[in-house]
């Protein structure tokens, strides 16, 4: 069972820029996409919500970004895309961090266009020894069974 964040928490130790360490979610593991980085910044309003901006290099090493924005529904952030994107929509929610939330274990909802998936993120610049060692001592604590991190891709 993963442990539930409240607003408050989710407000006060998402926003800043992650980078994708483990993922079993195709978008980052078809060889197309690379170095994978969210970065979440609060939007002010009524419920929580988050710009959501995620960039990553091609292949060819071109920058690329993709925009949305994430308001967070009960336990579980909708995420809706800018520009062509608007049209679709996917959900997610935070099923496990470390003490110093320097590591998140986020799980995506099966969407219209992606299967569901398991990312999990570092802090950019945090000073953490072995995400992957960190992780697999305690998948409990990050909402991950020894079946999902088993089908974990580690990226770094």
């Amino acid at each position: 069972m993963s442990e539930v964040f409240d607003a408050s928490v989710l407000a006060a130790r998402l926003p800043g820029t992650w980078s994708v360490a483990a993922t079993n979610f195709p978008m980052w593991l078809d060889g197309r996409r690379h170095d994978p980085e969210f970065t979440y910044e609060e939007v002010d309003g009524g419920e929580l919500t988050l710009a959501d901006t995620v960039r990553y290099m091609t292949a060819d090493g071109e920058p690329k970004t993709i925009v949305g924005t994430d308001q967070l529904r009960g336990d579980e952030f909708l995420w809706r895309g800018q520009g062509w994107l608007k049209l679709f929509t996917s959900r997610w929610h935070v099923v496990g961090a470390d003490d110093a939330f320097d590591i998140v274990a986020i799980r995506f909802s099966r969407s219209r266009l992606t299967p569901a998936g398991i990312d999990v993120l570092v802090r950019k610049d945090a000073a953490v020894v072995s995400v992957r060692s960190t992780v697999a001592h305690g998948t409990e604590k990050f909402g991950i069974s020894a079946e999902e991190f088993a089908s974990l891709t580690w990226l770094s």
